[in-house]
């Protein structure tokens, strides 16, 4: 399966967001991924300290344009996430479309993100009411996990996905730079390492406003823990080929083909 890997830096404006967005799927389309991965926030990135007001809803515009892209380009959306009113509370969203645009199903992110640095202090929980489900989505056959951002830390939520069948973990991301530089490559592959699965992370890259940076390094990790995609800097997109056969070979030659 080939797959595309969109590295972005968002800002408030929706508008702006899908140029980029539609240029690097056409670009993607053209050497031939069958599904995109996007990052965190991909729609519309706030500055962390109000929401952004372009919200999704079902059925609303903001949902029909991220539909629309998959439509558009004949191609699978994973995991990207957006803004979303629910019930009356924003949550994170990763929403999941395949090439027909039929709606695979979503993901409200569990755990939110929170850091007292010292010139840096975010809280996740001042914007969005967390999520309290995981989810799996089966995408002609294949079992994708979802998580996003700051679930990567958390072992336990890889390994339940594991133990259901998928083959790849996907970890979109808006991650800091401090952060970034600290944790994001242990901690993407160690989630490949330990699960033997694919582990697929879109991130945002750059500066989105006055307040917002990003870490960018946007990666494909093998199940052996080897990363063959690494985007660094800048707005971009990468496409790699996945070798499925490749879990079950090393799940045997480590003894975890359970």
């Amino acid at each position: 399966m080939k797959i595309a890997v969109l590295q972005l830096t968002s800002i408030l404006d929706y508008k702006l967001n899908l140029e980029s967005i539609r240029r690097l799927l056409k670009e993607a389309k053209d050497l031939g991924a069958h599904a995109a991965f996007l990052p965190e926030v991909f729609y519309s990135m706030s500055d962390g300290v109000t929401p952004t007001p372009y919200l999704v809803e079902a059925g609303n515009i903001h949902y029909n344009e991220i539909k629309n892209l998959a439509i558009d380009f004949q191609m699978a959306l994973v995991g990207g996430s957006a803004a979303c009113l629910n019930n009356g509370k924003i949550v994170n969203r990763a929403f999941n479309f395949d090439k027909f645009g039929i709606d695979l199903g979503h993901y409200d992110k569990i755990n939110l993100f929170a850091c007292d640095l010292p010139n840096k202090k975010i809280s996740e929980a001042n914007n969005y009411t967390a999520g309290s489900e995981y989810k799996l989505i089966d995408l002609n056959g294949l079992k994708i996990g979802l998580g996003i951002c700051f679930d990567m830390r958390f072992s336990e939520m890889g390994l339940h996905y594991r133990m259901e069948g998928a083959k790849i973990l996907t970890y979109p991301a808006a991650f800091t730079v401090p952060t970034g530089k600290a944790h994001w490559h242990t901690l993407l592959r160690a989630r490949a390492i330990e699960n033997q699965c694919f582990v697929v992370a879109a991130a945002q890259w750059g500066q989105h406003n006055e307040t917002m940076q990003t870490y960018g390094h946007s990666l494909v990790v093998d199940p052996w823990g080897d990363i063959i995609l690494d985007l660094s800097e800048g707005e971009k997109v990468g496409v790699v080929e996945l070798d499925f056969d490749k879990i079950e070979l090393i799940r045997k030659s480590v003894l975890m083909n359970r």
